[in-house]
């Protein structure tokens, strides 16, 4: 006979403290580990878009290996061509440079100007104060481009190992599903399937939406600069859309470079204000009717949670975390729902349902009531 260990039944505040002590653990190593996972979780989001393409392609006899490689050309010329597109976009603003700071000075000097007259503070001391933040600033330039050159270069890196991880997921995709089934082999394997297919819908459906809604919102921005007569539109108003990647505050953070641009090219300040408005506008329709439309039936996360989730991961992983935190935070919320004991965490993530009330019913109620009562009443 197997002599079965006993089970030991934990304190609650022991449990508690096991799972604070698992989670701390994790959290460090998901930081230390950012430069190697982070790319490995764009490159699973890459390759479950890539999939249906690839799928189809094999369909239609052609072999894994080659259809993999029409995937990964599909997405390095996409990425080619808008890089390209922002590139020429870069130098037409090169070009821009000597009216912009022409204009610039413009605007400092009546700056000085006014607080002169109405502060009654000396030019001179404006200047010496420009100074010393302008020493300041060149004293710690060394380290800034130090630092911008080695995130470059780690940007750089990232970006070119990501073809490789998504080659090899789509590869060996049936390996790494058998792989599952081996770990949990006490779970059915239609179970895990049923996981793996939500999982995938979530996601799929999620990055589609995306997509769409960066359209939608660059039309619209587009739109709104160009009835205030901006130049360089389209640019600014997809500019500001792919700032939705970061939810909630994209778009706004994306409207600052066009403000300061219409405010070294318009001598009316109000246009500047009205490059901020449309944007403010356009981000209330993508917040409250777009993404709820679009995005929303995909990803079912209430806004409190979402707004959490933003924080935590952006913590964790800075600008890189904001973008996979509502991604991410699907995907554990499929996970959850799909295991008992993690359901009500599940529930939490999901979007609060509302309590439909009975209508009161007056005959029954008043059937209820003492007689004393009953007859008061009639």
């Amino acid at each position: 006979m197997e002599n079965k260990l006993p089970e030991v039944n934990l304190p609650s505040y022991v449990r508690f403290a096991c799972i604070m002590i698992v989670l701390t653990i994790l959290v460090y190593w998901l930081s230390a580990m950012q430069e190697l996972i982070v790319p490995l979780v764009f490159s699973i989001l890459f390759a479950m878009i890539l999939y249906p393409i690839n799928h189809r392609l094999e369909r239609w006899r052609v072999p894994r290996v080659p259809a993999i490689l029409v995937c990964l050309v599909i997405v390095i010329g996409f990425f080619y061509l808008l890089f390209y597109l922002i590139s020429l976009q870069i130098s037409n603003f090169t070009a821009e440079a000597p009216r912009l700071l022409e204009r610039g000075n413009q605007i400092l000097d009546k700056l000085q100007t006014f607080g002169e007259d109405r502060f009654h503070i000396e030019r001179s001391k404006m200047v010496a104060e420009a100074r010393s933040y302008v020493n300041n600033l060149i004293r710690e330039s060394g380290s800034f481009l130090t630092s911008t050159l080695l995130a470059t270069t780690n940007t750089l890196s990232t970006i070119s190992i990501v073809p490789l991880y998504i080659f090899f997921l789509m590869l060996y995709r049936d390996f790494f599903r058998s792989f599952f089934y081996k770990v949990f082999k006490s779970t059915k394997r239609a179970k895990i399937d049923i996981v793996f297919g939500r999982i995938y819908t979530v996601v799929k459906d999620y990055l589609v939406g995306l997509v769409l809604v960066i359209v939608i919102v660059g039309v619209l921005n587009t739109v709104g600069l160009l009835i205030l007569g901006i130049d360089y539109a389209v640019f600014f108003g997809f500019l500001g859309a792919f700032m939705i990647l970061i939810p909630y505050i994209g778009i706004l953070i994306g409207s600052l470079l066009p403000a300061l641009f219409t405010l070294l090219t318009h001598e009316n300040p109000l246009v500047a204000l009205g490059v901020i408005g449309v944007f403010s506008f356009v981000q209330i329709l993508e917040g409250n009717f777009i993404t709820p439309y679009i995005v929303g039936s995909k990803v079912s996360i209430n806004p409190l949670a979402a707004i959490i989730v933003l924080l935590l991961w952006g913590q964790l992983w800075g600008v890189t975390g904001l973008i996979l935190a509502l991604p991410m935070t699907a995907i554990l919320k499929v996970i959850f729902d799909a295991v008992d004991p993690l359901k009500p965490y599940g529930f939490l993530l999901g979007e609060a349902e509302r309590q439909k009330t009975k209508p009161l019913n007056v005959k029954e109620f008043t059937d209820k009531l003492p007689k004393k009562v009953k007859d008061l009443v009639d």
